[in-house]
């Protein structure tokens, strides 16, 4: 059986799911992939635990604090190289912004291989089925550009933003300038 609970965020509604333990899942309304690592029954229980404890997480997130990923049991469904990636995203601090080429450095260490596809990165982090804790947003292009982001582009910066990130380099792809 999968549990959920709803968390009204300044980014729009939150889905959190899980699987009675570890959180598997939080979602912000309309996101590409919404919900597509659950299956089967969903039971809405404001009550469970890590639940309630991903609420208060996101309180404190959503202040201002700097709340940190292992705090929460975490088991977001995925493969083992999706895994790995979301892995490198937690490792990123508050505040900063890696990019893809970076993470798939690190990747590729951990693989014991030469390279890694920025690609192959891109297409784990936007699967990130636990986002904000999960912290995908925090992934640029290697010039800067704030490219994908499934919660969208929006988001992204006002997460960046909520973390006291330096956007002024950063720009949006199509428009090609600086925030």
């Amino acid at each position: 059986m999968m549990y959920s609970s709803y968390y009204d965020s300044p980014v729009g509604r939150l889905l959190l799911a899980s699987d009675g333990i570890s959180l598997t899942g939080l979602w912000i309304a309309g996101q590409k992939y919404y919900a597509d690592t659950i299956s089967g029954a969903i039971c809405e229980k404001n009550d469970l635990p890590v639940l309630v404890r991903t609420r208060e997480w996101l309180d404190r997130y959503f202040a201002g604090q700097k709340p940190e990923t292992t705090e929460l049991p975490l088991a977001p469904a995925g493969s083992s190289f999706r895994q790995m990636v979301w892995q490198i995203l937690c490792e990123i601090p508050s505040g900063q912004v890696w990019t893809y080429g970076d993470i798939a450095k690190m990747a590729a260490h951990k693989l014991g291989k030469k390279t890694m596809s920025a690609q192959a990165v891109g297409g784990a982090v936007g699967h990130n089925p636990i986002s904000i804790i999960i912290p995908c947003h925090r992934v640029v292009g290697t010039n800067g550009s704030l490219t994908g982001y499934a919660g969208g582009l929006d988001v992204k910066i006002r997460l960046l933003e909520l973390e006291g990130a330096d956007v002024s380099k950063l720009f949006l792809p199509k428009e090609g300038k600086a925030l």
